[in-house]
């Protein structure tokens, strides 16, 4: 079963029970099943139930919150005492009697919590908590908050493509002096991006969104994953990992939404940016460590890349003297392509319905291969 149907299964399995539960109850199912649908999050292939070690669990650890959104997410999970932590420290405390743990994955709680048989995090990254050594070994399930905020920084990446493509990057500071200069962009850099061609490297919820996003704008998307050369229908082409320098030579603007393994760490190095088209767009909301940070100083001095938009960056927090701030033609967020007015609430929906789904021994949503980090 596909993406897709698993998805719609997902739905009508809880809209099904929408006539059991009160009205309000009802809403929230309705907006979870919309949610896991919209998104297409994946159900694991087995219930957690069925696995070795399960047992229905007494005590999770939750991240710190109001009453009333305590309240709620108890009322997931019946007769399982839920144990509020502040930070890290209250958490690897608590971790110490807790079966799982939602929104902590330090080495702290791991080595606290030798009954901790589900770990759910409140990011789509989950390199520092499989990096934690010995995790694999104890057969945790992980889940993950995968494809969540992929709307989002899908229009963070085309906001840095139109800013670059239109000179933002250099008209901006000039506003802030209040120097007119109507010829500080060669025309040469003002590009219209349609028909253009954008290289999405990670076909994930992050680049699916961004692919659907660049198409709609006239541009021709090509793409890069690990799982095969099979895409959605606004993406022309899609390759594999060995593909990516010969499709970098066909972009005019490269997008990574790559996750941090160690396939991917350093992926972006010189080799790279010397086979990239010259002059390309570089933009970057996967994972900082995934760039070689001299190799692409070095392509941004000498043209190879025209410009970059970046929302993480290798060192992370970038310090005030670092010269990618001074970089030419180039745009940095701190980490914030997620930041959304609508707040948290779809990462506590899902949370919350896997808590209910674990309670239950059921079959959990976004489950993380922890051998390959994703």
């Amino acid at each position: 079963m596909d993406t897709k149907a698993r998805a719609a299964l997902a739905f009508f399995t809880l809209i099904g029970l929408l006539a059991a539960v009160p009205a309000g109850a009802a809403d929230e199912t309705a907006e979870t099943a919309r949610l896991i649908a919209e998104l297409g999050l994946p159900e694991s292939a087995t219930a957690v139930s069925e696995r070795p070690g399960w047992a229905a669990p007494r005590k999770v650890v939750i991240p710190a919150a109001d009453a009333a959104r305590l309240a709620w997410m108890q009322e997931a999970a019946p007769g399982v005492a839920l144990l509020p932590a502040r930070d890290r420290a209250e958490a690897a405390r608590l971790a110490a009697d807790a079966d799982a743990v939602i929104g902590f994955c330090t080495p702290e709680v791991l080595a606290s919590g030798s009954r901790i048989r589900w770990i759910q995090v409140l990011s789509a990254g989950v390199e520092r908590c499989v990096g934690i050594p010995g995790f694999a070994e104890r057969r945790i399930v992980l889940t993950n908050m995968q494809k969540i905020a992929g709307p989002v920084m899908s229009e963070h990446v085309i906001a840095f493509m139109l800013a670059l493509t239109r000179g933002l990057a250099t008209y901006v500071p000039l506003q802030a002096r209040g120097e007119w200069q109507d010829d500080a962009v060669p025309s040469s850099r003002m590009w219209s991006v349609e028909g253009r061609t954008m290289l999405v490297a990670g076909l994930g919820g992050i680049g699916t969104e961004t692919a659907r996003r660049a198409q709609a704008l006239g541009m021709r998307v090509i793409a890069i994953r690990n799982s095969g050369r099979h895409g959605p229908p606004f993406v022309a082409e899609v390759g594999l990992p060995e593909d990516l320098r010969a499709f970098a030579g066909r972009a005019d603007v490269i997008v990574n939404t790559l996750p941090l393994t160690a396939e991917t760490r350093g992926i972006f190095d010189g080799k790279f940016f010397d086979a990239a088209k010259h002059g390309a767009l570089f933009i970057n909301v996967g994972r900082g460590a995934s760039v070689v940070t001299d190799d692409l100083l070095a392509a941004l001095a000498d043209g190879r890349i025209g410009g970059a938009g970046l929302d993480v960056t290798d060192p992370e927090p970038l310090p005030p003297d670092h010269p990618l701030w001074r970089a030419p033609n180039v745009l940095i967020t701190p980490h914030v392509s997620a930041e959304i007015d609508t707040g948290d609430g779809p990462r506590w929906l899902i949370a919350r319905e896997n808590l209910r789904r674990y309670a239950a021994g059921g079959k959990l949503l976004s489950e993380v291969d922890v051998a390959r980090g994703y």
